[in-house]
């Protein structure tokens, strides 16, 4: 893991977030880079764009985040970028070769009831990078037990448990596979290849309505320091992921979520 992208917001919590990325990176000797995407307006009833200043204040307000955090010597890249939010992270991550892109639970709401805001979950849903969502003022600590739950294990798209493989094999750490059999599985669902294989070392099965339920049962016996899940039509959150908000009351975690992306 050589690029992670930390986009940004103005929440009260995007110090913690920075911080934490921060001392992700030096666990991985990886280089951040730190954005913020901001929209171009035309100020009404003239044609004096404004987008220069945007540019400006978003830059001071990064530098200045960035200055209140212990860098660790970690190389860091700042960037004000101007744009449509997906698409301006999009061109970032193939421009910049990203491979994880790593975010807090609401990069711009404040509102208490949300998990994911608007702009997380953008992410999360629209794009197809590998997401690590950091829960609210979370303390960098090393990864010792990862807890990965999905409904099926066949994997036909290649690189796709990179991350998680990055993570397992940085920090040492024990990844338990929990199989959850949904209303939805078919024949050979928990058929796990090699690559899966020689990832686990211990698979637990369960029988519940989702992926999610199945999590709620087994993680605290498990006591993992990060839950990884998939991103699939109807993998992990299902319908919550049909809008771009989720709810603390429909989904909520207080570990690093690794999200990748699609095993099929």
């Amino acid at each position: 893991m050589k690029n992670i992208l930390v986009p940004v917001g103005a929440s009260e919590n995007a110090l913690s977030n920075l911080q934490y990325a921060v001392d992700f990176a030096q666990a991985f000797g990886a280089k951040l880079y730190v954005v913020q995407v901001y929209n171009v307006y035309t100020k009404a009833g003239t044609m004096i764009k404004i987008d220069h200043i945007l540019e400006e204040d978003t830059l001071n307000y990064l530098n200045d985040l960035v200055s209140k955090v212990d860098t660790k010597n970690v190389e860091l890249v700042v960037r004000a970028l101007k744009g449509k939010f997906i698409d301006t992270i999009e061109l970032v991550c193939k421009a910049a070769e990203i491979d994880l892109i790593l975010i807090e639970p609401r990069i711009y709401s404040e509102d208490d009831n949300l998990f994911l805001g608007k702009t997380s979950g953008k992410i999360v849903k629209q794009t197809v990078m590998p997401t690590l969502i950091i829960p609210e003022g979370y303390v960098f600590k090393p990864i010792e037990t990862i807890l990965m739950a999905v409904k099926s294990a066949v994997i036909k798209k290649e690189n796709v448990l990179v991350p998680l493989k990055a993570v397992k094999d940085n920090f040492k750490a024990v990844v338990n596979l929990l199989l959850v059999k949904t209303p939805y599985y078919n024949e050979g669902d928990f058929d796990m290849n090699e690559e899966l294989s020689s990832l686990v070392t211990d698979t637990i099965y369960s029988d519940n309505p989702t992926t999610y339920y199945g999590v709620l049962e087994h993680y605290k016996l498990h006591n993992p320091d990060m839950l990884c899940v998939v991103r699939r039509k109807r993998g992990f959150f299902m319908k919550k992921w049909e809008k771009n908000q989720i709810y603390k009351k429909d989904f909520n975690s207080s570990l690093p979520v690794l999200v990748l992306s699609e095993l099929k």
